[in-house]
């Protein structure tokens, strides 16, 4: 199998391969391959997995062209195209010109099967279905100049480059706004988030704009679009130190703090999950100054907070994601 991740975190990716049982074959700029295996892990570190990769080579653009066309003919001999299906080519990282290349073999691949299934070839749509989960279509991962890796199926993990907003306060609107997409939902009109460490209010302002009220704490202020703003209440007070009144639960909790992530999990996380304060949550831990893989295997461990409270926790590392990795989950009733 052939995993995608977030170019410099291939190490990572690698490293929670391993942690998996995988055997990592390869790897280079935002990329690893492993042996094959029975079911794909759900990871942290990949954006993309492909599925039973074969390997396409060639010296020029158009070699490389004609035999992904092969290929692909080959392979869909028994498939009748209905719908849009995804035809998306990709490169690894560090290689100038790659993107290029890449481009160039795509262009040349959609006129050879415009001339052999013109019908076919006007379906293809050149993005990954949004969302999380399996697509069958065409993916095509540029290594190096001559060579790619081709898969028919590919699982995503929800993890894609979101749109900004002219009035968000700062780009961590972008995470939040990611986030959404790997847990499948988002606040809604007259819904209660309350968010811990908020300025200057990227969060706040995502679930405002949806309609949803919101409690802003930070004792920094808040900026751009979440000024002012009449669904948003901000409190001047410390993150750790809020506590719901009696009988309040909000229905979302987001936390972004700068702060040591075992200290984030143990004196706000753990309380709120465990208190049932919230029913969703958004929580990014960084993991810039531990150990990132022994602390995506605490936050894992059967006797997490997460497992036990929270089983369908995802935690990824997400597009918009530096050292840090984010958890979306819902509270188990």
């Amino acid at each position: 199998m052939l995993f995608r991740g977030q170019p410099g975190f291939e190490d990572l990716l690698a490293g929670e391969l391993r942690a998996a049982g995988l055997s990592v074959t390869a790897q280079g700029g935002g990329w690893a391959a492993t042996a094959v295996a029975p079911a794909p892990p759900d990871l942290c570190f990949a954006y993309a997995i492909h599925l039973a990769p074969a390997e396409i080579t060639g010296e020029s653009v158009n070699a490389l062209a004609a035999h992904l066309l092969e290929h692909f003919l080959a392979s869909a001999r028994e498939e009748r195209f209905e719908t849009p299906w995804p035809c998306v080519f990709t490169t690894a990282a560090g290689l100038d010109g790659l993107g290029r290349r890449a481009d160039a073999v795509a262009t040349a691949f959609g006129e050879l099967l415009k001339k052999r299934l013109g019908r076919v070839a006007r379906l293809a749509v050149t993005e990954i279905p949004r969302g999380l989960g399996a697509s069958h279509g065409l993916f095509v991962h540029f290594v190096d100049f001559r060579k790619a890796f081709v898969s028919r199926d590919l699982i995503s993990g929800g993890q894609r480059r979101m749109a900004d907003d002219d009035l968000a306060p700062s780009r961590s609107y972008l995470k939040v706004e990611e986030a959404y997409t790997v847990l499948g939902r988002e606040p809604e009109p007259g819904e209660l988030v309350v968010d811990l460490g908020a300025a200057p209010g990227g969060w706040s302002y995502s679930a405002a704009k949806r309609g949803a009220r919101v409690i802003a704490l930070d004792n920094g202020p808040l900026k751009g679009g979440a000024l002012d703003n009449p669904l948003i209440e901000h409190r001047r007070a410390d993150a750790y130190g809020y506590r719901p009144g009696p009988g309040e639960r909000a229905d979302w909790m987001f936390c972004d703090l700068v702060d040591d992530p075992h200290h984030v999990l143990r004196n706000l996380v753990v309380p709120w999950l465990e208190q049932r304060w919230c029913r969703r949550f958004v929580v990014i831990l960084k993991f810039g100054r531990v150990d990132a893989l022994a602390l995506l295997r605490e936050v894992r461990a059967p006797d997490s907070v997460f497992s036990r409270l929270a089983p369908d926790t995802r935690v990824r590392h997400l597009y918009h994601d530096r050292e840090e990795f984010t958890l979306v989950g819902e509270l188990s009733e």
